[in-house]
């Protein structure tokens, strides 16, 4: 059992209260995954930059870091520190050359995500703890989506926990199981997708990955998941412009969505919606199984 929530911001004056609003959906299910918990926020970026979310051993020197990093991709990489998080702002043209640095120079750090606007968190703690932790609160964006895990089937640890991210600008959270994530993976690795755990979410995201990376648009691969992943599932899935769900043909999942002029919102259970502003007046819906659900704002 895990809680997910999600965030897509129609109305751009909303945009300042993503962070404030995804927080508090996220602590509503702490009881659905109390033991770790994460999100990926898509705020605001550079032309012609990628933003690195790393994740960092207790010790590491950020202006260490900083000063080598510079020495590879010029004066303009910005890095900013957050808890046990480094979000590392290089042009798109150094972005070979920094993570070659890093896996060669700094082993206790792991890249976790990258993205012109996306940046993610996760660790293990209570999700309203990781929140504070991280100060999602206060940060701004166009959407926004957060998991709460319950880990029935691993070890409670950081790499354990959600979003996964196996492209530029793409993560997604789960709710359920697969059961060909094993064969899955070894096909799509042969495809050239690197994983980092054995989670079959981050199987589900490699698989969208690889469809996306052929020039797909979301909700096609969405389409295709329904034939080619086996098991039950939510998925609820940002990249850089869309926001998406989807059911699998049973969904014995909970979930509830929730859409005015202003948002799209998404629930494993009413309560996380309950306090969205105009949620009195919101069109109150369950997704239904096997239907995909995408939203996507101007590029």
């Amino acid at each position: 059992m895990c809680g997910i929530v999600g965030l897509f911001i129609k109305d751009p004056a909303l945009e300042p209260r993503l962070g404030e609003l995804l927080a508090r959906m996220l602590g509503v299910m702490s009881d659905r995954g109390p033991d770790s918990a994460g999100f990926a926020v898509y705020g605001g970026g550079r032309p012609g930059f990628v933003k690195l979310s790393l994740r960092a051993a207790a010790g590491v020197d950020p202006d260490r870091l900083e000063a080598g990093l510079r020495g590879i991709a010029g004066a303009e990489v910005a890095i900013a520190l957050r808890d046990t998080h480094l979000i590392v702002e290089v042009p798109v043209a150094a972005e070979a050359a920094v993570r070659a640095a890093l896996a060669a120079d700094h082993p206790e750090i792991t890249v976790v995500g990258s993205g012109a606007r996306m940046e993610i968190y996760k660790e293990v703690g209570l999700p309203a703890a990781v929140a504070d932790r991280f100060g999602l609160a206060a940060m701004t964006g166009s959407h926004g989506i957060g998991h709460t895990r319950m880990a029935t089937e691993s070890a409670v640890t950081t790499n354990g926990a959600h979003p996964f991210s196996t492209g530029r600008d793409q993560c997604l959270v789960h709710n359920g199981s697969l059961s060909n994530h094993n064969a899955l993976r070894r096909e799509l690795a042969r495809g050239g997708v690197q994983f980092e755990t054995e989670n079959d979410s981050e199987v589900a995201a490699g698989y969208l990955t690889s469809r996306l990376a052929k020039g797909e648009a979301l909700g096609d691969a969405l389409k295709a998941a329904l034939g080619d992943l086996d098991g039950f599932f939510t998925f609820v899935v940002g990249t850089e412009n869309g926001f998406g769900v989807l059911r699998d043909p049973i969904a014995c999942k909970p979930a509830v969505m929730a859409e005015t002029e202003a948002y799209v919102a998404f629930g494993s259970e009413f309560r996380a919606l309950a306090g969205l502003p105009g949620i009195e007046t919101a069109r109150v819906f369950e997704p239904e199984p096997a239907t995909v659900y995408f939203w996507e704002r101007a590029a």
